[in-house]
């Protein structure tokens, strides 16, 4: 519902830029959705209110909408209840982005691990003071899927990789 927003839409928003018109709008409502003045679940006003805050034509603020939407930032919903609607932030957008990031040589390797074991750190504390027993049985089951799979040697490297990913998401979900 936007009337649970922060701040009327009017003063979150402004003309955009005419560099790349669709650009500049993909920036104003990114930040406003990431500075947490759109909350989650909430839906953007309607395009043609839209086209109006910005000052810019219907194709370009479709465009803009197609990208926030490939950034996971936005869900576009069609039918009565339609619209553009901001999604949670989620594990997988993070984990293409950190991807994006490898593969365009925009951070090392080096930083890359220095991130993760910091995160790690933290999540893992977090997680060894809110496990419940019946956590810390899921992470003993899932610890000896992974030796089972290091054992058997690299044939089973992807199984040991999908099993070292399940350990870092209930470790996650547990913190």
């Amino acid at each position: 519902n936007f009337t649970s927003v922060k701040q009327p839409m009017k003063k979150i928003f402004h003309k955009a830029e005419q560099k790349r018109v669709y650009q500049d709008v993909v920036d104003q409502i990114q930040t406003a959705i990431l500075n947490g003045e759109i909350p989650r679940g909430n839906k953007l006003p309607a395009e043609r209110h839209l086209c109006e805050m910005f000052q810019t034509s219907r194709g370009t603020l479709r465009e803009a909408l197609r990208i926030l939407e490939q950034k996971s930032l936005i869900e576009i919903r069609l039918g009565a209840s339609g619209g553009a609607y901001v999604k949670d932030a989620n594990a997988e957008l993070i984990a293409e982005n950190l991807a994006m990031l490898i593969q365009s040589d925009a951070v090392s390797l080096e930083h890359l691990a220095e991130f993760r074991e910091g995160v790690e750190g933290a999540v893992s504390g977090l997680a060894a003071q809110r496990a419940s027993a019946l956590d810390c049985e899921e992470l003993e089951g899932l610890m000896q899927d992974a030796n089972k799979c290091r054992e058997q040697g690299i044939g089973e490297w992807d199984s040991f990789v999908r099993v070292d990913e399940k350990i870092h998401q209930a470790i996650a979900k547990i913190a």
